[in-house]
């Protein structure tokens, strides 16, 4: 078991509010994380059916066993119980004393606004980053990564992925949903997902995905707001401010863990995921995961864009972070082409008030500085968000 990223922020949280709740995708690690954080506070889980029944049906007896506080895993199964919490921690001023897991569904979040707004620190924790990856092996190659994934089991047990990710879909999101949704036909719903793949960052039209998958607009809007708020997918908008030119409106798509998607496509190998039509997409989709969750270990809440104009000028990446906005454009590519720059300058021609010169991520061994622009492999760098977001991150090696 390795120290997670996110944990000095949860430490800090802890000392700051009387709860702390940790979301983020199932399988991220998040039990794992609160106990080994807090040995010594007792942990009940939520989703054990008999515990379940007795939170429900005596909730301040319940709490009031845990007169020290506790870890209470997976609280989406029982969202009523933070009302009675809100109780118990305004009782007490000390600070640290319940820890929260959940995954972010509808329910839980209203919860946690009408219950704890003020008394929690959220933080969200998505599966091994590199960084974190580089603590079982120091290097890795970006294709086998994208059909293995990133889920903690897969590496601390070394299981296979194609049978983790099986057993993921049906134990996990396919159940998820169909509490959420109550749907009939799982079939279609499970063409909506390969179909998703299909589109990772791409805009989705969803009208168009609505035909092929059989279903309305609507319906696929529904399934895509549960998606995301299970954290099995995550949405990058455009970025709009007064430019000349019209943008576009749609948001692009991209897989919480690019090796579900990988999954999906049907990807078994490292050589298949760089043969694949996808490759570059399925590169975006890892490096862009990569670079949210060195920002949410730091408990930051990434903003982040696309650009695209309706000439199809487009920047892949855009990260506002301190007033600045920061270009980036994602390649799969190993070698440098000096075209890849020329995305980055037309976006500075803009007029956007305080743009950074940007930095282009690459599958190559060089590192370099054209112009102002940075050209890394995101692979070999330490954080990424600092490097981007001009902290004092650097280059590993």
């Amino acid at each position: 078991m390795i120290t997670r990223d996110i944990t000095k922020e949860l430490l800090q949280s802890a000392a700051e509010y009387p709860v702390v709740t940790i979301l983020g995708p199932r399988q991220s690690g998040k039990t794992t994380l609160a106990r080994m954080t807090f040995p010594n506070k007792p942990y009940v889980s939520l989703e054990e059916p008999d515990i379940r029944m007795a939170a429900e049906a005596d909730p301040r007896g319940f709490l009031g066993q845990m007169k020290d506080g506790g870890i209470l895993d997976e609280v989406q199964r029982l969202p009523a119980l933070l009302s009675y919490l809100q109780g118990v921690v305004d009782q007490s001023k000390n600070r640290g004393r319940f820890i929260l897991t959940g995954s972010h569904q509808p329910r839980l979040h209203q919860a946690i606004s009408q219950s704890l707004a003020g008394r929690t620190a959220m933080l969200t924790l998505w599966p091994f980053s590199l960084r974190e990856l580089r603590r079982y092996k120091p290097t890795w190659d970006p294709f086998d990564l994208i059909c293995r994934g990133f889920f903690p089991r897969l590496h601390e047990e070394k299981l296979e992925p194609r049978r983790f990710f099986n057993g993921y879909l049906q134990t996990y999101v396919e159940r998820d949903v169909r509490a959420l949704l109550q749907l009939r036909d799982l079939s279609q719903f499970q063409k909506f997902l390969a179909l998703l793949a299909g589109r990772v960052g791409q805009v989705v039209n969803l009208a168009s995905l609505g035909n092929d998958v059989g279903a309305s607009g609507t319906t696929i809007r529904n399934w895509l707001s549960v998606l995301e708020a299970s954290y099995v997918v995550f949405e990058l908008p455009p970025f709009s401010e007064n430019v000349r030119k019209r943008v576009i409106k749609s948001s692009k798509i991209y897989f919480t863990d690019v090796g579900l998607a990988a999954f999906l496509l049907g990807i078994r190998t490292a050589e298949q995921a760089f043969r694949d039509p996808l490759r570059g997409n399925l590169y975006e989709n890892l490096v862009l995961a990569e670079i949210v969750k060195s920002a949410l270990n730091r408990g930051i809440r990434p903003e982040i864009y696309f650009f695209r104009d309706s000439h199809g000028n487009e920047v892949d990446l855009l990260i506002r972070e301190k007033g600045v906005l920061t270009p980036v454009e994602i390649k799969s590519a190993a070698t440098f082409s000096p075209d890849f720059v020329k995305a980055l300058e037309w976006f500075q021609t803009l007029g956007i008030r305080r743009v950074a010169a940007g930095a282009v991520l690459h599958n190559g061994d060089q590192s370099l500085r054209i112009r102002g622009v940075r050209v890394l492999n995101p692979l070999d760098v330490e954080d990424l968000w600092e490097t981007l977001t001009g902290s004092s991150g650097k280059a590993r090696g």
